[in-house]
This record gives C-alpha cells, sequence and structure tokens, in this order.
C-alpha cells in the first residue's frame, strides 16, 4: 500500500486538527517514513490465488481434527452441527466479502469492527482475531507431528524439533514475500486437494452406512443411536465442526496485497467457501462410515486410519498419508500469513507494539510473522492438539460475533457506504451468523472450560494492555484510522 494515499489526504489534514482525544483514545501524526516502512507489496494476488489461500487455511481440518466431535456427539450430533456451522460460516462469508469490498485494508475483521464499533470494538475484535490465528498453527502443528511420525520419515519421532522446523521453514517462505509465499501456499493446497480426492476412491467403495452409527447410545438427555450424547451432544460438537471453516474469514487480510480488491475479494471468499462446504461432507460421511465413527473418533491421522482398517490397498493409504502432511502444511502455512497480516495492521495502527510492523525489503512484516510464530511454538510443545483447537475456536467465534455486529451496525448507520458487493438478504443473513456464532463461544466452555478460561485471560491480558497503555499512543495515519477519520470529517461536513 503507498504511504499517502491521495483519496484520503485532503479529509486526513482536516481531521488531524481535531482534539488528540478522540471516542476514549489519542491519537498521533507521524511522518512519511513511519507508513513508508511498514507498506505491504499491493496488486500481488488475484481472485484465485484469494480463494486458494481460503481453502488452503482450512483444509487441513479435513484431515484432522473435526473427528474428535465424535466423541462428543457422535455422527448425528456432529452431521447437525457440522450443517449448522456451515450455515453460519456462509451467512458470515457473505457479509465478510461486503465489508471486505467497502474497506479493503490489511486489518480485515479489526478494520472492519474499528468503523462499526470504534477503537474498542476494533481492538476487541483485531486481538480475537489474533489470538485464533496464533494459537491455530500450534495445534496444526501438534497434527504435523503426528503425520511426520506415522509416516517414519528419516526416523524422525513426533517431538518439539517437528514444530521448530515448521515453525522456522514456513516463516522463512514468507520472509522472502507474498507473491513467492501464496504461490507455494497454491502448489501445496492443490497437492492436498488431490490427496482428498485419492482417500474418497479408496473410502467410497468401502461405505457402510451402518459404521456411522456404532458409538453406543449413553444415558443422556435425548440419547438415540442417531445422537449417542444426546441433543447437548451437539452442542459440544460445534467447535469441532469449525474445524472444517476455521480461518476462511482470514481472506479479508489480503485487501492490500490484492489486485482490485473489490471485486476480487468477493468472488474468492466465496469461491473458497463453496469448495470448503462439498470437502465438509464428504469427509464427514465417508471417513466414519469405510471403518466406523468409533473407531476414528479419538484419532490423530483419521483418513488414514479409516482406510487402514477398511483394508484398502496399501499403495492409497500412503498417498493419503503424504498427501495428509500437505494438507497440514497448506493450513500451517496460511494461516501465519493471516497471523502476521493482523499484527501488522494492529501494529502499525499503535494498538500493539510498532516494531512489530515493520517490513523488510521484500515488504514482508519481519517481526509480525516471528513473535508469534515464537508463542505458537511455545504453546505447541504442550502436545494437545485438541486443547489447542478449543482455544483457537474461542478466538476465532469471538471474533464472528463483532464481525457480524459491525455488519448490522454498518448497514444501519451508514447506509451510503460505497459497497461494490452487498450481502445477500443483508442484515438478516449476517443476523443468522451472529446467532449461531454466539452459541459456538458457549460451547467452547462444553468442550473443555479449561481452555476456554486460559484463552479468556489471555484476552483480558490484551485489553488490559489496550486500557492501560495503547489506547493513549494510536497512530492517526494509519489506513483504519483514516477510514474512521474519513467518516468522521463527513459528519462535520453535514
Amino acid at each position: 500500500m503507498t504511504a499517502e494515499p491521495t483519496a484520503r489526504s485532503t479529509p486526513t489534514r482536516h481531521a488531524a486538527t481535531r482534539p488528540a482525544h478522540h471516542a476514549g483514545v489519542e491519537a498521533e501524526r507521524v511522518d512519511e517514513g513511519y507508513l513508508h516502512k511498514r507498506q505491504l507489496r499491493t496488486g500481488t494476488a488475484g481472485w484465485l490465488l484469494l480463494a486458494g489461500l481460503g481453502v488452503s487455511a482450512v483444509i487441513s481440518g479435513d484431515y484432522a481434527g473435526w473427528n474428535f466431535g465424535l466423541a462428543e456427539g457422535g455422527f448425528g450430533g456432529l452431521l447437525i452441527a457440522v450443517v449448522l456451522m456451515a450455515v453460519m460460516y456462509t451467512a458470515m462469508v457473505f457479509g465478510l466479502a461486503e465489508l471486505g469490498s467497502a474497506l479493503p485494508t490489511a486489518g480485515g475483521g479489526y478494520t472492519f469492527a474499528r468503523r462499526a464499533l470504534g477503537p474498542w470494538g476494533g481492538y476487541a475484535t483485531g486481538v480475537a482475531v489474533l489470538i485464533e490465528y496464533a494459537i491455530a498453527p500450534a495445534a496444526i502443528a501438534t497434527f504435523i507431528g503426528a503425520y511426520v511420525e506415522s509416516l517414519g520419515l528419516f526416523g524422525i519421532t513426533d517431538g518439539w524439533w517437528v514444530y521448530l522446523a515448521a515453525y522456522a521453514l514456513f516463516i522463512g517462505i514468507h520472509l522472502l514475500g507474498v507473491g513467492e509465499a501464496l504461490k507455494v501456499m497454491f502448489a501445496v493446497t492443490v497437492v492436498a486437494l488431490a490427496g482428498l480426492v485419492v482417500f474418497l476412491v479408496g473410502a467410497v467403495p468401502r461405505f457402510d452406512p451402518a459404521n456411522l452409527l456404532d458409538i453406543a447410545p449413553t444415558d443422556a438427555a435425548g440419547a438415540s443411536a442417531f445422537l449417542p450424547y444426546g441433543l447437548l451432544g451437539i452442542w459440544a460438537a460445534f467447535p469441532f465442526a469449525i474445524w472444517f471453516f476455521l480461518a476462511v474469514e482470514s481472506v479479508p487480510l489480503a485487501a492490500e496485497e490484492a489486485r482490485d480488491p473489490a471485486r476480487s475479494m468477493p468472488r474468492g471468499i466465496v469461491a473458497a467457501m463453496g469448495v470448503l462446504v462439498v470437502l465438509a461432507v464428504l469427509m464427514l460421511v465417508f471417513t466414519p462410515g469405510a471403518a466406523g465413527s468409533s473407531a476414528i473418533a479419538e484419532s490423530g491421522n483419521p483418513l488414514v486410519d479409516a482406510l487402514a482398517a477398511s483394508g484398502a490397498e496399501e499403495g492409497i493409504t500412503t498417498v493419503v498419508n503424504y498427501a495428509g502432511l500437505f494438507g497440514l502444511v497448506a493450513s500451517f502455512f496460511s494461516i501465519i500469513y493471516a497471523y502476521s497480516r493482523q499484527t501488522f495492521a494492529l501494529s502499525r495502527a499503535g494498538y500493539l507494539p510498532r516494531a512489530l510492523s515493520v517490513t523488510n525489503s521484500r515488504r514482508a512484516p519481519m517481526l509480525a510473522l516471528l513473535v508469534p510464530g515464537a508463542v505458537g511454538f511455545v504453546l505447541s510443545l504442550t502436545g494437545q492438539g485438541a486443547m489447542l483447537l478449543n482455544m483457537a475456536v474461542f478466538g476465532a467465534t469471538v471474533s464472528y460475533v463483532l464481525m457480524m455486529v459491525s455488519h448490522i451496525v454498518l448497514r444501519r448507520r451508514e447506509p451510503d457506504l460505497p459497497r461494490p458487493y452487498r450481502t445477500p438478504g443483508g442484515t438478516a443473513t449476517t443476523g443468522v451468523a451472529l446467532v449461531l456464532a454466539a452459541a459456538a463461544v458457549v460451547a467452547t466452555f462444553l468442550v473443555d472450560v479449561t481452555a476456554a478460561l486460559w484463552t479468556l485471560a489471555a484476552y483480558v491480558c490484551f485489553l488490559a494492555w489496550f486500557a492501560l497503555y495503547s489506547r493513549h499512543h494510536l497512530v492517526a495515519s494509519a489506513p483504519e484510522e483514516e477510514f474512521e477519520l474519513l467518516a468522521d470529517a463527513g459528519e462535520d461536513v453535514r
């Protein structure tokens, strides 16, 4: 992004005469050198690469993680949860497509909430997104370790060196620049998609409907063969159903690096969501259908275990195993991109320490890549993939609530805001996503109250940082803040 957008220069100078205190925060003007050191490479990604970013960020969820939901709700409970979460994500994606086309900056959800809910709402949303993206790679790293060990690569066993190698290699590629990173990501995702096709070739002929319902009913309220853990099991399965779609909302974070974001952003994110819904249905039905829900409910490598248990040829199983590693790498790689851009945007605007947003000669934000990566590596050392998954989902669902509120508020408060893309159904659509997202927040406490409380504690610490320090040190020239100043200037004119 250029340091001084021409279209914004006049309102920004006008707004600079405002008092330092505004909406409970203080923003200072910085010189041109500040933004010059914090520029991303523009015009890099078209809609196809954006769609690839959305699919790659999520595709690991097709290979591992979602199956833990069978232990919470059984096949029926997880199926209903997946349908509800697919509705939530589809509705949310339509809302984000509109917001991303109207407010195209690297801040993504933080930018939307900043415009709708003010600096507190923007920061609260951005931090929730950052928690999601910092923790999700840690969960994926544990799955990568399990796959590496199952493949017997170079005699390596699951451990910290696998996690460290993954973080070091893929952060290193990101430091080379976004164009290079997105192209590598796209290639890895194609391999992962091919692996899912190979899995289906092996699993479909071995499908047996009876395998879906082989978990014995418990004495829970409403329990049956279809819902072995009762009605509450549906709710408890929400976080694992989310794993089929988690991080597709990262696509708007590429807005500043996209070509014609007003057009490419909606096309990319909607296309990605369409692919993900199809994949979720296929994996949910044919994985337990081949081997049995009980057999894969606790598996760290469910697709491979399903093929092995159902007697598939060893060659197919091996191909899927290697492709699964590619799938995990694709999501790991893509979410590193997402956390770096969220960190970059929050830092550039002064919400987080400003040093985090400085870019290198390749226009990659160095510390925004390295610092959250270090945090994620430390978390991965727990080896608790399911726990980390639930922590990531907590951050995600909180951000979903705030982003959907932002869409509704902006539709009603700023009906004339230019919107190159408009959400089908308007606020009714995002209202559905809002209700389901709120239910999903609660579900994280049903699954693992300890993980949810730890994540909540981290969230509160971030909010305390803003209350005590960063709200007095914001950067008025940051793009997200300029969007707000433009709105204020418009109010003054009226």
